[in-house]
């Protein structure tokens, strides 16, 4: 495809959907937001007025003119709504979870090669400043050889409300939400683990579908940048009233503590686009704590590298236009499946599996 504009239908207005696709599409030279599938027309075109509405999610894929269908519905839908666009022509972008089960997200992959057609997952926490500085840091090899890794997303929403992510049903809860986020960046890091164990569970008060999990990723044998079995802990709350440290990291070299959510979701929220001043600048420094006096006062304050969640779709444009690599191939979200369903797995059976 050469450098015409890529027309995009975006399926699902919802937070997601008018949050994070909506503008971060608009924002790329060369992607235009052509057709979105919504049951509020009026909230579309607030804006994007030029946009075609369409409220059933077929009559979006089916529209001739559409190059790239967008799927940021809930997540029982994925993978139906992926396989109908795949199958007429167009290239797929669907927001995590990729599918429910791994076997789903095997079949789209096989799908999408087969048709020729580019395939993605919107694994946006790639591009979160504090895992771009993380990176930066093991591959200057300022940390060392790593033995401990840990990584929270934890919130403090004690009340559960009606919304369908936290409704039982198939794809709902916390770990479906939030899992594939600590996963991802896991993998990117190490690779597949040899072991998974977990504890997935309900805690609030009413809480139809999990709210807590706590995943740990074994790796027994040396490799890489690793001289010790290493284990990677996932984390998830929904009871966190003073939260936690965002990763913690144990090397040869160093440790790195790091305090703080990204600030791109919040920034996106409140209109701020990429190439606003101060877009993706986390100002929340970590910390890096030298071996072998690992004391405060030896603490080094570890400015962060500027997030860049607009990577994700310039990379899509470019792979689409032959000229660049998909920036999520689904190979990479078919292995998040598997080990997301490894630990459910494991939380079932109460025990420690190997992956």
């Amino acid at each position: 495809m050469d450098d015409h504009t890529i027309h995009v239908a975006l399926i699902g207005y919802g937070y997601v959907g008018e949050n994070f696709h909506a503008p971060l599409i608009a924002s790329t030279p060369g992607l235009e937001v052509a057709v979105v599938s919504s049951s509020k027309p009026d909230k579309v075109h607030e804006r994007f007025p030029a946009a075609v509405v369409a409220t059933p999610p077929e009559t979006a894929i089916a529209d001739s003119t559409v190059d790239l269908v967008v799927i940021a519905s809930p997540n029982e839908s994925h993978t139906p709504l992926a396989a109908a666009a795949l199958t007429a022509g167009k290239h797929v972008v669907v927001d995590k979870p990729f599918t429910l089960t791994t076997e789903e997200a095997r079949g789209l992959a096989r799908l999408a090669q087969e048709r020729g057609l580019l395939l993605s997952v919107f694994h946006d926490r790639r591009w979160d400043a504090d895992f771009l500085t993380l990176k930066h840091l093991i591959a200057t090899e300022q940390i060392g050889a790593i033995n401990y890794f840990e990584s929270h997303i934890d919130r403090y929403r004690p009340v559960v409300r009606d919304r369908w992510r936290e409704r039982a049903g198939p794809g709902s809860g916390l770990w479906y939400d939030l899992g594939p986020h600590l996963i991802d960046q896991a993998l990117q890091l190490f690779g597949p683990p040899q072991t998974v164990q977990a504890a997935i569970l309900k805690q609030r008060p009413g809480a139809q579908t999990d709210d807590y999990a706590h995943v740990v990723l074994g790796y027994g044998e040396a490799e890489g940048n690793r001289a010790h079995a290493l284990q990677v802990v996932l984390h998830a709350s929904m009871l966190a009233p003073g939260g936690a440290p965002r990763y913690v990291v144990h090397g040869s070299k160093a440790s790195w503590l790091k305090k703080g959510m990204d600030v791109q979701e919040s920034q996106l929220v409140h209109g701020m686009r990429p190439g606003d001043a101060g877009w993706g600048v986390d100002a929340e420094e970590g910390l890096l704590y030298a071996a072998p006096m690992a004391r405060a006062e030896a603490a080094t304050a570890v400015p962060n590298v500027v997030g860049s969640y607009e990577q994700y779709y310039s990379g899509i444009r470019d792979a689409i236009r032959g000229v660049g690599a998909n920036p999520v191939p689904a190979d990479d979200a078919v292995l998040v499946m598997a080990v997301l369903e490894a630990a459910l797995e494991s939380n079932r059976r109460g025990a420690r599996l190997a992956f």
